[in-house]
């Protein structure tokens, strides 16, 4: 039942995708290429921040073979290329630095491309007998997520403001779909796959090959209430693109401490990140080269909240309790060679998830119970919305069909995609509509009000989603705040109405 991924926290099925008659758009694959030799890795090297590198550390840097690719001197993170196996070690030697680790485990590849496989597509006639309301976009009636977080009634009221912008930290966002266009901020899009960031026109899409993650989240958070498609649960707000993944599907910390950087410089009001960073799964800060991981997207993402952004994350697909004392993890790390380690889920973190002031998203399905894989845990989930489920365990009322979630593909197409990772879109557009409504609320503020406005959702007990008389998972808390759904389910009328 539990499903397991091992690289970042995409959705759990790919089913069905909608076609109208928009013609496929050739998304060209402008993901940098990372130069270097064959048996080069990259490393972070935290240092204080503010400053730079200091003379010495950047001496260190050079006699420890190592090459500087970037220096975020806001949060004294340092992006460094070395084949020296040693670097991290050297480095940790050195007055100034407080931590330094390998970010992954394979050599720095040239960008190459995989097939991750194309959702099946529906024929216009399927797509045109889907009847719409009045007032309705023509796909809305599939959209069962809109009423269970009361989007469809929010929209009576208002749809968001063009003045908040929703960065999308994933795989790329085809900008050129008809029901992201009208909303695409371009300025505040980036290509950070390297660690660097390319602004290069474009560079935030997702090439030919590559997944259609964060085009599908996109279009959850903002696809545009214009006659096309689908509605997205902030129609009104922008949406933004910033790549951080490799072609492979790898999100390594160097692309989302870039990420977080980028939105905080770039005026970002919110931002979604519906992955883990590669290429553990949890990273114990009783490890060097894990510590510095967590050292350096600590920093960042609170850089990120500290220039006004909420930081929104996915919980995670496992059906992990993230409380419990220990949880066995299969899958790290997954760019080399995993074991099952058992790790105590307080000390080693899933990152960015479980990060101070990170507000952390499980997902429920169309009958508003916790998801099947969905990730849970007493103190560790803030809040749920709808992430989709199968079918077979949660059946959506007519005339809905799937019990999955609808969002946009690239190439002017839409689709179902179920996991966190739909989850956390949804509060995502919730909390843009709260900073729409109240624009001058900090993070706090505005993660306050989400939290406060959550329509508290009891424990699901006995859990046995699948009714073969076996409890799936233990939720535990009162129902104003449980290891299921947080604060509750995400309440998209209130963010608009209070």
């Amino acid at each position: 039942m539990t499903a397991h991924f091992s690289r970042s926290r995409r959705a759990l099925a790919v089913p069905a995708g909608m076609a109208m008659a928009t013609a496929l758009a050739l998304l060209p694959n402008v993901s940098a290429a990372a130069e270097a030799d064959a048996t080069s890795l990259s490393y972070v090297v935290n240092v204080q921040p503010g400053h730079g590198p200091s003379p010495r550390v950047e001496r260190a840097i050079t006699e420890a073979g190592g090459t500087i690719v970037t220096s975020y001197d806001q949060i004294g993170v340092i992006v460094v290329h070395s084949a020296n196996p040693d670097f991290a070690k050297a480095l940790r030697t050195v007055p100034g630095v407080a931590s330094a680790g390998n970010t992954r485990n394979a050599p720095l590849p040239a960008q190459s491309t995989t097939e991750v496989g194309t959702p099946k597509v529906l024929s216009a006639a399927e797509a045109a007998a889907v009847e719409a309301a009045d007032g309705q976009d023509p796909l809305q009636p599939l959209q069962w997520d809109l009423p269970a977080i009361k989007a469809d009634k929010a929209h009576e009221t208002s749809l968001g403001s063009r003045d908040v912008t929703v960065a999308v930290i994933d795989t790329g966002v085809d900008d050129t779909h008809p029901d992201l266009a009208p909303n695409f901020d371009r300025d505040a899009s980036v290509n950070c796959v390297t660690g660097k960031p390319d602004t290069a026109d474009g560079a935030w899409r997702p090439g030919p090959t590559e997944s259609a993650h964060g085009t599908h989240v996109a279009g959850e958070i903002a696809a545009a209430k214009n006659g096309v498609g689908m509605t997205g649960v902030a129609p009104g707000v922008k949406v933004s693109g910033i790549k951080v993944s490799t072609t492979a599907g790898y999100f390594y910390t160097e692309a989302v401490v870039c990420g977080f950087v980028w939105a905080a410089e770039h005026g970002v009001d919110v931002t979604n990140n519906s992955y883990y960073t590669d290429p553990w799964y949890f990273n114990c800060k009783n490890d060097p080269d894990q510590r510095a991981l967590v050292d350096a997207i600590t920093r960042a993402s609170r850089y990120a909240e500290k220039k006004g952004a909420v930081n929104v994350a996915a919980a995670g697909n496992e059906n992990y309790d993230l409380a419990a004392d220990e949880i066995t993890d299969p899958v790290s790390p997954n760019d080399g060679t995993p074991s099952d380690r058992v790790v105590d889920p307080s000390k080693c973190l899933d990152i960015p998830t479980q990060l101070p002031g990170v507000v952390t998203v499980a997902a429920t399905g169309a009958k508003g119970i916790k998801s099947s894989f969905s990730n849970h845990g007493l103190g560790v989930i803030d809040i749920a919305a709808p992430g989709g489920d199968s079918t077979r365990f949660q059946t959506p009322a007519p005339p809905a069909t799937s019990g999955l979630i609808l969002g946009t593909l690239p190439g002017g197409r839409w689709g179902y995609m179920a996991g966190t990772s739909m989850a956390s879109p949804h509060v995502a557009g919730v909390a843009a509509l709260i900073k729409s409504t109240h624009p001058y609320l900090p993070p706090t503020a505005v993660k306050a009000l989400l939290y406060a406005q959550a329509d508290a959702t009891a424990c699901t007990d006995p859990y046995d989603i699948d009714g073969d008389g076996k409890v799936d998972a233990v939720c535990e808390g009162s129902k104003n705040l449980n290891g299921f759904y947080g604060w509750g389910t995400a309440d998209a009328l209130d963010a608009v109405t209070k």
